[in-house]
């Protein structure tokens, strides 16, 4: 099975409102940048990523946690984080039972949090020869 079909199975199995709320977050996620890829880590896990790590999402028994890989590192001017605060990396948003989700507000955050991973990739790109003048050997 493959992860996209993995988190279909995941959906289907939470019958209450976690599994509409779930597939609600999923389908933002998705919408926001079309080179996202689906993944399924941690035995059990659905994440998302693009170039690194965006999100990961679990279902709790009385919420459904969206989990930002770099959350720390983003501006969140909509408020969304509310959990994880404390944490040096990662922030999460709790969604519970009657909980809207700000479509909106996620994509933008999702945007943010591909746009932090590319930047980390430019900065790790090997600087190559520019600007440095060649070694003289010492005879």
């Amino acid at each position: 099975m493959n992860p996209s079909e993995q988190i279909d199975r995941l959906i289907a199995g939470l019958t209450d409102w976690r599994g509409k709320t779930f597939a609600g977050i999923r389908k933002v996620i998705l919408e926001a940048d079309t080179e996202i890829i689906e993944e399924w880590k941690w035995m059990g896990s659905p994440v998302w990523s693009r170039d690194g790590l965006i999100a990961v999402a679990n279902a709790h028994k009385g919420k459904v946690k969206l989990t930002f890989a770099y959350g720390a590192s983003l501006s969140d001017p909509d408020k969304l984080f509310n959990a994880g605060l404390e944490g040096n990396a990662r922030r999460a948003i709790d969604f519970v039972e009657g909980d809207a989700i700000d479509e909106w507000a996620l994509k933008n955050l999702v945007r943010a949090a591909v746009e932090h991973n590319q930047s980390k990739s430019k900065r790790k790109a090997p600087a190559g020869n520019r600007g440095k003048a060649p070694r003289s050997k010492k005879t």
